[in-house]
C-alpha cells in the first residue's frame, strides 16, 4: 500500500516536472521569439550623382523626410544600401547589380539613368523610378495607369508644361519675338526632350513667336549657344530640363546675365541662383511622394498595379533682383501669379 502511494507520489511528481520542463521549453521558445526583431527592410538606392552632390541633396532630405513621416526610421526600421555612380553612368549597372546581389527588397532609381540600370539588372525586385521624364517611351512600364512590370515611380512628364512656361516667358518679356530653347543632347531621356520641343512649338505658333532650338553635350560647350543667340538677336531663352543644367545652373544664369537674355528654367533653384524665373513641379514633393511608394511595395502592393504618378503641384518662381539688373519691369498680370518673388 504504501508502495504504492509511494509509486503514485513518484508518478505525480514525473509528471510535474515534465510538464514544469515543457512549460519552461515554451515559455523560453516565446519570449526567444519575443526578443528576435522583425525583418528589417533592406531598400537600394541608385544614383549616378555623388553622395556630395548639393544640387540634389535637399531632394534626397525629402525622401528621407517622407520616410520618416511613414515610420522609417534609417538604420533601425529600415536600411537603405546608397550606392553613388559620381556623375559617371558607365558605373551604374555594376552598381545595380550589387544591389541585386544584396537582395534588396526594392530598389529606388534616381532620373533616368539609374532607371534603366536598374530595370536591366532585375526583372524581380521592385523598382521606384523617380523622376523619369517619359517612362513609357523609355520602355519602363507599359503604361502610365497599368505599368505592368516590375518598376512603377514619379514622372516630371507634364506636357503643357512646355507651352506654360513660353507664355508666362513671353508675357512678362513682351518684346521677344524670337526665343531660344536649350537643350542636353545626346541624352537618355532624348524623346522626352523632343516632346517639350514640339510642345514648345505649338505654344510658340498660337503666341506668334519664333523659336530658336539650341543644343549642347557638355558643359564645356555651353558658351556657344549663347554666343549663338546674342548674334541672332535671340530676345529671350528657354532651358528644357536637364540633370547636367542644373549642376551647371550657376555657369548659365552667368551666361544668361552676360548675354542679357531673359530666361526661364524649370526648376526654382534656376531662379534661386540669379535666372530671371522658373515654372516647374515642385520637386522636393515628388522625392517625397517616392517613400510612399515604398511604403506601399514594402507592404505588400505589386509595381505592376501601381499607377505612375504625374506631378500636381507646380510654383512659380520669379527673380525681381534679376529682371531689374536687364531693365524689365514684369507686369503685374504676371506678377500676380508668382508663388514666389525673389527680391
Amino acid at each position: 500500500m504504501a508502495y504504492r502511494a509511494r509509486s503514485r507520489v513518484h508518478v505525480m511528481d514525473r509528471r510535474r516536472f515534465l510538464c514544469g520542463v515543457t512549460l519552461w521549453t515554451l515559455t523560453g521558445q516565446f519570449a526567444a521569439e519575443a526578443q528576435q526583431p522583425g525583418k528589417v527592410p533592406r531598400v537600394g538606392y541608385l544614383t549616378m550623382l555623388s553622395r556630395s552632390d548639393p544640387t540634389i541633396r535637399p531632394l534626397r532630405n525629402a525622401f528621407q523626410e517622407g520616410l520618416r513621416e511613414l515610420g522609417y526610421i534609417e538604420g533601425q526600421t529600415i536600411i537603405i544600401e546608397w550606392r553613388f555612380a559620381d556623375g559617371s553612368r558607365e558605373r551604374l549597372p555594376g552598381l545595380a547589380a550589387e544591389l541585386v546581389r544584396l537582395k534588396v527588397d526594392l530598389i529606388v532609381a534616381e532620373t533616368t539613368p539609374a532607371a534603366r540600370a536598374a530595370t536591366q539588372a532585375t526583372a524581380t525586385i521592385p523598382i521606384v523610378f523617380n523622376p523619369i521624364a517619359d517612362p513609357v517611351g523609355e520602355g519602363f512600364v507599359a503604361n502610365l495607369a497599368r505599368p505592368g512590370g516590375n518598376a512603377t515611380g514619379l514622372t516630371q512628364q507634364s506636357p503643357e508644361l512646355s507651352g506654360k512656361r513660353l507664355e508666362l516667358l513671353v508675357g512678362a518679356v513682351s518684346r521677344a519675338t524670337r526665343v531660344g530653347v536649350l537643350a542636353h543632347s545626346g541624352v537618355p531621356s532624348e524623346k522626352a526632350v523632343r516632346g517639350m520641343f514640339e510642345h514648345t512649338e505649338t505654344a510658340a505658333r498660337a503666341l506668334g513667336v519664333q523659336l530658336r532650338r539650341l543644343e549642347v553635350q557638355d558643359p564645356r560647350g555651353l558658351d556657344r549657344p549663347f554666343a549663338a543667340m546674342s548674334r541672332e538677336k535671340v530676345g529671350a531663352l528657354i532651358v528644357l530640363p536637364s540633370p547636367m543644367f542644373l549642376s551647371e545652373r550657376r555657369l548659365i544664369v552667368e551666361l544668361a546675365a552676360k548675354n542679357r537674355l531673359p530666361a526661364m528654367f524649370s526648376l526654382s533653384e534656376f531662379a534661386e541662383a540669379g535666372g530671371l524665373m522658373s515654372y516647374g513641379p515642385k520637386f522636393p514633393e515628388l522625392w517625397r511622394r517616392a517613400a510612399a511608394y515604398v511604403d506601399k511595395i514594402l507592404k505588400g502592393a505589386k509595381p505592376a498595379d501601381l499607377p505612375v504618378e504625374q506631378p500636381t503641384k507646380f510654383e512659380f518662381v520669379i527673380n525681381l533682383k534679376t529682371a531689374r539688373a536687364l531693365g524689365l519691369t514684369i507686369p503685374q498680370s504676371i506678377l500676380g501669379r508668382a508663388d514666389q518673388v525673389i527680391e
